[in-house]
């Protein structure tokens, strides 16, 4: 399953999110950032490269929908609702993330 992680800058939460979940042998895994400023912003292509696509706030989600519609039809998109109050691969969001992302995609940690 190829899954794009998602949040505004993609410095902090999805590259945590991208470096965590690399290695699952059940995953291929991205990140990206909503915003123009992002280290690797959201494009058409990463988008269709996604069967599952973990945003980490509805606003991340409402922004996608709005620029996006017709690529994301199809596409399931799971809102991880998780602050940007972490700084990358803190222990609390490592741990939060694990939890998260196994329960919304139904994964063995």
């Amino acid at each position: 399953m190829n899954v794009l992680f998602i949040c505004s800058r993609n410095q902090w939460r999805s590259p945590t999110a991208e470096q965590v979940w690399r290695y699952h042998p059940d995953l291929s895994v991205k990140s990206a950032g909503t915003s123009r400023n992002a280290r690797k912003p959201v494009t058409p292509a990463l988008l269709q490269w996604a069967d599952a696509i973990c945003v980490m706030e509805q606003k991340h989600k409402n922004r996608l929908v709005a620029e996006y519609h017709r690529l994301l039809e199809h596409k399931t998109i799971h809102v991880l609702d998780i602050a940007d109050d972490y700084q990358y691969m803190d222990p609390q969001l490592v741990e939060l993330l694990k939890d998260v992302v196994a329960h919304r995609l139904r994964l063995a940690i």
